[in-house]
């Protein structure tokens, strides 16, 4: 008697990205619109931001991650990281982020002074004479007409990002081992990360 044949039914997968970068940001709209400008066909990444409208503080910030990380893991290839501004946060509370960070070499943590606006700036000119966040904010203003805690990814292209990667670079010499405590962003680091993969 011939035995019935078994039919095989594939199971529809996911595709794994070759690289998963896990961002926990203070902000709820600037960061997570800049950091889509990498998710793309062209990289085998994926970025994903972690955002909550709860709270913004840096404790915060690492418990949102530390919860993630808790209910999702990281793969070995993977990095999690730390995004947060300078604004009225005190060093005690960001010296908990960077001990964080160095807990396993796939974590980061990186910060912008006076807030990730100045990040922004960085792709446009060299930031000098910012003084503050409302300093920071007019100077925006002058390249990015009507800025308003959003921003529009296409008018950023790769070349803007790597000249702000070299106008970040170029102030912080010698380079950080924590945060900039002057006007400054460590970003930098984390989108090199990601062009880099």
């Amino acid at each position: 008697m011939e035995r019935p044949r078994r039919r095989y039914i594939r199971k529809p997968g996911t595709r794994r990205y070759r690289k998963l970068f896990i961002i926990a940001a203070e902000g709820l709209k600037t960061e997570p619109q800049y950091f889509a400008i990498f998710n793309n066909q062209e990289r085998s990444i994926q970025v994903k931001c972690l955002t909550d409208k709860k709270g913004a503080s840096p404790p915060q910030v690492l418990d949102r991650m530390k919860r993630f990380l808790r209910d999702n893991g990281l793969l070995k290839s993977d990095e999690a990281w730390l995004v947060t501004d300078k604004d009225q946060w005190t060093d005690e509370q960001l010296a908990q982020l960077h001990a964080w960070s160095l807990k396993s070499p796939n974590y980061g943590f990186c910060l912008s002074n006076p807030k990730f606006e100045f990040w922004l700036l960085l792709h446009f000119e060299d930031g000098a004479g910012v003084s503050s966040s409302d300093s920071c904010d007019k100077r925006l203003n002058v390249h990015i007409p009507d800025y308003n805690k959003g921003i529009d990814a296409r008018k950023i292209s790769e070349t803007m990002i790597r000249d702000a990667i070299a106008r970040a670079k170029a102030r912080d010499i010698p380079p950080c081992t924590d945060w900039p405590r002057n006007l400054g962003s460590t970003v930098y680091r984390l989108v090199e990360s990601i062009l880099n993969t």
